[in-house]
This record gives structure tokens, sequence and C-alpha cells, in this order.
């Protein structure tokens, strides 16, 4: 039976083959950034197997994320760069090395005591470097999980505030101005104050140390999807489709799905 060393290296030389000249014409044009919307992809589709709790597709997801470092390894390779086990090494020395409560004499009490050493031997490896506290944060994260991160960050110095009312408040705050800014008629003004009022509203989940607004927002688009399904199939069951349906005879149909606790 092929061990997982064997696999992995298997996968590197199926990529080197499908990268050659006798190779696949889609696979040799893929650069580095050409791959990026690629890799959102799958990472989207691996949190979803993710939340489905189903081996078989968390397996082929988790698969397919690999294909990725594979393929971008080997591209780098080819320019003279990097290989896979490069990466691995690097990953590998970089856990030891930040887990010197494990692999060294370090000594830790609790799982935050874990992050605050985590955060030590990271500012150790980046001695010599201007490490500013916004530096390091993903400008591809998702913007409602970069707010979060930021605001977080902020909050470990003091700047933060003393309550989740007073959130509210700046939340109702930024919801007046936005208004404000629509009586302007000032599209570049009222832009900026949803981005100001989408901030406020992530800080306040934030702040409440539960779940994350990303998760609050996806749990929201999720039970939309699924009420307006239930007046897509309710609309379609009489034999009739969405374009012919009332603005009246679809919002009965969403007060019916809530009565129902459709979420």
């Amino acid at each position: 039976m092929t061990d997982e060393k064997d696999w992995i290296r298997k996968l590197a030389s199926v990529m080197r083959k499908l990268r050659g000249p006798d190779g696949c014409p889609w696979d040799r044009e893929q650069t580095h950034k050409s791959l990026k919307k690629y890799l959102m992809e799958e990472c989207a589709e691996l949190l979803d197997a993710l939340d489905s709790g189903e081996n078989d597709a968390i397996m082929e997801e988790l698969g397919d994320i690999l294909m990725h470092i594979v393929l971008h390894s080997t591209i780098a390779e080819e320019r003279g760069g990097f290989d896979l086990d490069a990466v691995a090494k690097s990953v590998t020395e970089k856990m030891i090395r930040r887990h010197p409560h494990v692999f060294g004499t370090e000594s830790v009490n609790s799982s935050s005591d874990v992050v605050d050493l985590w955060e030590k031997v990271k500012k150790k490896e980046k001695e010599g470097r201007e490490d500013l506290i916004m530096n390091g944060i993903p400008c591809h994260m998702p913007a409602l999980l970069q707010a979060e991160k930021v605001q977080k960050k902020a909050a470990k110095f003091g700047f933060d505030w003393k309550s989740e009312f007073q959130i509210v408040e700046k939340i109702e705050e930024e919801l007046a101005e936005l208004k404000e800014a629509m009586d302007s008629g000032d599209n570049v003004h009222i832009d900026e104050e949803i981005g100001d009022l989408l901030f406020a509203i992530a800080n306040l989940s934030r702040f409440r140390n539960g779940p994350s607004g990303e998760e609050l927002l996806a749990a929201s688009v999720r039970k939309f999807k699924n009420r307006f399904t239930h007046i897509e199939k309710s609309v379609n069951a009489a034999g009739r489709g969405l374009e012919e349906s009332s603005i009246d005879e679809m919002e009965n149909l969403w007060q019916d799905a809530k009565l129902k606790g459709i979420r």
C-alpha cells in the first residue's frame, strides 16, 4: 500500500507532468496570479464541506486545496524558487518554533497563554523589520473578517468601546450620517457612509465575543435563501413562475415561511 509520503510525491509528479511539454495546455498556462480566483473558490467549498460535517466532502475539498499548494510550489520550482519540500520544511520549522511549550522549555497554563506566547515568538521573528500593529492583515481576507481583525488588534491596546450599547449608539450615529448623505445625493459620500455603517456593525459582533460577523451574516443569508426558496416552490406548485407572482403574494409567502420557522 502506498504510504502518505509516496502519495504526496506522486501528486507532485503528476503536477510536473501536467505542466510539462506533453502535459495539459490549461495547466501549463497557469500562474500564481491566474490561480488566485480558483483558490478562493476552493477555500469556500472547503468551508461548506466543513459545515456539512461529511467526511468524504471534507477529504475531497482538502485534496483540492492540497492540489493548489502543489501546483503553486511547482510553478515556483520552475522559476528557480522554492519547491514542495521547502514549503513543508518552512511550516514544520515554524510550528516547532512557535510551540516552545511543546518542543522547548516554556510553560503555559491556558489557551490564552499559548496565544500570548505565539505572539511573542512572532514578534521576535520580525525583529529588524517595521512591525506596525495593522501590518500583516491580508488585504484579500473577506472585508467583514478584516474589520473584526483590525478592531481586535486596536482593542488589545485599549482603543475600544466600554460596552456594546456604546457601539449601538455608534451604529445609530453612522445610520444618521448615511441618511444625511442620501439627502445630499452625493454618491461618493453615500458609499463612504455605507462602509462606515458596516464597519460599526462588524465591531458589535466582535465586541460580543460570540460568533464572528462573517458567521452571523452567513446565517442570515442562508435564512433568506431558504425562505425565498419556499416562495419559489410554493409558486411553482401552483403552476406558475416567480415572474408571474405579485409582490403581495410573495410577501404573504415570506410571512408564511417565517410562521413555519424556516431558517
